[in-house]
């Protein structure tokens, strides 16, 4: 039977966990309830129709009593039960059954051409049996009605018995499925939040490492090329001391102006800490709050991710830029290094990153000629291109007796590292390593963005 493979489909999907067919111990209780009462309603309708049909009393009771009681597959099986509901209309049995029915019908997901014929063969089963027993009460009848109320009779009863139920039925089902369409949509909007909050905590945990590493540069660079200046001039107050005081007081206000820039340099870092620690949302007294049950994962990280950002973009705007290049250079000067400098092509503005990488590249560099070759010949090469700017730092081998005298001070060996990940970063080349004649070399190409 065509109804089966049919109505299987309009049978809820978590319909194998519940009582038969229903899902809701409560449908089944109120479908139960209905085919009792339409049981009973077509059997006290067998007994008028028993006895017009010459039939014995009982068979027209239990006859009614099984057709009614069809309405309790009506979620299973609608089309059946709309089947049974037109096969005994004219014996004027099952008007329950048959509202209930095709509003059950109308409301499945079922093809339109399929609930419309049935609709439209119950209506016309409806109009031709009204008609036939209002025409034989009209006849039978001491009043004479006129022609045209039997037919408009019928009509208006077949009307009225049909087309209600069935556009209610219309209605609830295009409600339900658009009720389910709603619940997958925002059950489907769940998952993708879901899923942007867990990519944006990794892009927040990305540019939390991001800055980490940044940070870790600025501070290398700060430090270790300040602090290397300010031992290199403590070693000399200590051997002048005693032989030429006034040479000791100068290299003294030295030290003193070297470790004021250290720490405005690091002032100035922490302040872009601060300032990205609060834009993130941290709270107050230098503790973060953990964001509560209530915070979307996704704006934590969204924020965490813009702060980082935002912290970046601070200290790129804050940092050196080549205009200190000959200061850089003095600085190297008075603390002993004989340093040249020579800058070629046409001096110009860049972007700030490129000018920031640019500085510390060579601050980096003339820190590890005070480091590892104190004493030596040291070259600074600048040149302005047209697409790009290119640097060199290189240094000739240091002369015996310095490198006998040399003030050993501690390598942590990122300062390579970081010089290379800052020019790379920037789309450039960067290449350092010893010279022919004993010396090194560091050289850095960057576009000119």
């Amino acid at each position: 039977m065509t109804t089966t493979g049919v109505d299987h489909a309009t049978a809820p999907a978590g319909a194998a966990g519940g009582l038969w067919w229903w899902t809701r111990r409560r449908s089944a209780v109120f479908d139960i309830l209905l085919a009792t009462v339409s049981a009973l309603e077509c059997a006290l309708e067998g007994i008028p129709f028993a006895r017009d049909a010459g039939i014995p009393v009982g068979a027209g009771i239990v006859f009614g009593l099984m057709a009614g009681a069809a309405l309790l597959v009506r979620r299973r099986w609608p089309i059946a039960v709309v089947l049974v509901a037109i096969a005994i209309t004219p014996a004027q049995m099952g008007f329950l059954m048959g509202l209930v029915g095709l509003y059950t019908l109308a409301a499945t997901e079922l093809p339109r051409r399929i609930i419309g014929s049935l609709a439209g063969m119950s209506l016309v089963g409806t109009a031709i049996v009204t008609f036939v027993r209002v025409r034989q009460s009209a006849q039978s009848g001491p009043m004479d009605l006129g022609d045209w109320f039997v037919p408009f009779a019928s009509i208006t009863t077949a009307v009225g018995l049909t087309l209600p139920p069935v556009l209610l039925g219309l209605y609830v089902g295009a409600r339900r499925r658009l009720m389910e369409s709603l619940r997958e949509r925002a059950d489907s909007l769940e998952r993708e939040l879901q899923l942007l909050a867990e990519r944006a905590e990794e892009r927040a945990e990305w540019a939390r490492g991001e800055e980490r590493t940044r940070i870790a540069r600025e501070m290398h660079d700060v430090v270790a090329h300040r602090v290397s200046l300010m031992v290199v001039h403590a070693a000399a107050l200590q051997a002048v001391a005693r032989k030429d005081p006034e040479k000791a007081v100068k290299n003294a206000a030295l030290v003193g102006d070297m470790g004021r820039q250290a720490l405005t340099e690091l002032r100035e870092m922490l302040g872009v800490l601060r300032s990205g620690e609060g834009a993130g949302g941290g709270g107050g007294g230098g503790h973060t709050a953990a964001p509560g049950p209530s915070v979307p994962l996704a704006a934590v990280g969204v924020a965490a991710a813009a702060a980082a950002n935002r912290a970046a973009e601070e200290g790129a705007a804050e940092g050196p830029a080549l205009a200190a290049l000959d200061e850089l250079v003095g600085q190297s000067a008075a603390a002993g290094m004989v340093v040249a400098l020579s800058i070629e092509g046409e001096v110009r503005a860049y972007a700030r990153e490129i000018e920031q990488t640019a500085y510390r590249v060579v601050q980096e560099a003339l820190t590890n000629v005070h480091k590892h070759a104190a004493g030596a010949k040291t070259y600074v090469r600048l040149a302005h291109r047209a697409a790009e700017i290119a640097m060199q730092v290189e240094n000739e081998p240091p002369p015996e007796l310095a490198a006998v005298s040399l003030v050993r001070l501690p390598s942590g060996g990122n300062g390579l590292v970081g010089m290379k990940e800052r020019v790379v970063g920037l789309g450039g080349v960067f290449v350092s390593g010893p010279t022919d004649a004993g010396g090194f070399r560091v050289s850095a190409v960057i576009p000119a963005m």
